[in-house]
């Protein structure tokens, strides 16, 4: 195979379902159903970087991979630094935990660092219309957040991560301005930003301003949209209904040690 940017596509396609790929109509199933991520991102990373604008498929088939690649290796730091804290007593098993942790560590920079880096260099400077900056926008301050984090929170890398994620969501708010209040990646943009606030920043009268002026605005104006825009919009602001709930328990001090949506459901919209 000679690499051309169908082929990689095609490919990308047919490597998550590892036998028959079925239409491209079921592009958003095979996301779903998808198990090699790290082949699906090589061959999506080919096509970013041909230096065409990526259609709306490729631009989320380069989203789920990524996403997937990473947030694997999101679930496994978390999994690996609970179990360091619980063996802290035992210094020798601590000391190989610490390694390993170190190691979940650098791949997850280097994912980062990567899709980042094809962002910057590539497909934001050729974002025609708001829809796909916000879209690659959102992506950076997400990528950005991950990065955060990871980070120990007193060093100068969580520092820079959280302050160019917050840069980036900015920036992507502003764009978002020009969409519909109920366009699915103006609520998962605000969903993810939200989540930085509460979680990252450590703003939570932030978050739930954000949260909820996203959820009114949409909430007011899902009479004029069509039926396909308003299952979108409604899954996304059934995210931000449940994070304000907790959020709201929390500053209220009731709200125990119940699990927050990180955003990272809705990071492909």
């Amino acid at each position: 195979m000679s690499g051309t940017r169908d082929e990689c596509v095609f490919m990308a396609l047919l490597l998550p379902c590892c036998l028959d790929p079925p239409p491209p109509s079921d592009v958003g199933r095979l996301a779903e159903q998808a198990e090699r991520y790290e082949d699906m991102v090589e061959y999506m990373k080919r096509v970013a970087l041909m230096g065409f604008e990526l259609s709306l498929d490729e631009r989320n088939m380069l989203s789920v991979a990524y996403k997937n690649s990473v947030g694997a290796r999101r679930q496994a730091w978390r999994a690996i630094n609970q179990l360091e804290t619980r063996e802290a007593n035992k210094p020798a098993v601590a000391a190989i935990i610490k390694d390993y942790r170190g190691k979940v560590e650098l791949e997850l920079n280097n994912k980062c660092a990567e899709i980042l880096n094809i962002l910057a260099d590539e497909l934001i400077p050729k974002a025609s219309n708001p829809e796909v900056k916000v879209f690659y926008l959102k992506m950076k301050g997400d990528y950005h957040r991950y990065l955060a984090e990871f980070a120990e929170r007193d060093s100068g890398d969580y520092g820079k991560a959280s302050q160019d994620a917050h840069d980036s969501y900015e920036l992507a708010m502003e764009s978002a301005g020009e969409l519909p209040p109920t366009h699915a990646i103006r609520l998962g943009l605000a969903l993810n930003f939200s989540v930085f606030y509460y979680e990252v920043f450590g703003k939570p009268d932030k978050a739930i301003k954000l949260a909820s002026d996203a959820f009114q605005s949409a909430f007011a104006d899902m009479d004029k949209v069509d039926q396909d825009t308003q299952n979108e919009a409604e899954q996304i602001m059934q995210l931000l209904r449940d994070n304000l709930q907790l959020w709201s328990s929390d500053m209220a001090g009731d709200g125990g040690d119940a699990p927050k949506q990180d955003g990272t459901t809705v990071e492909d919209f």
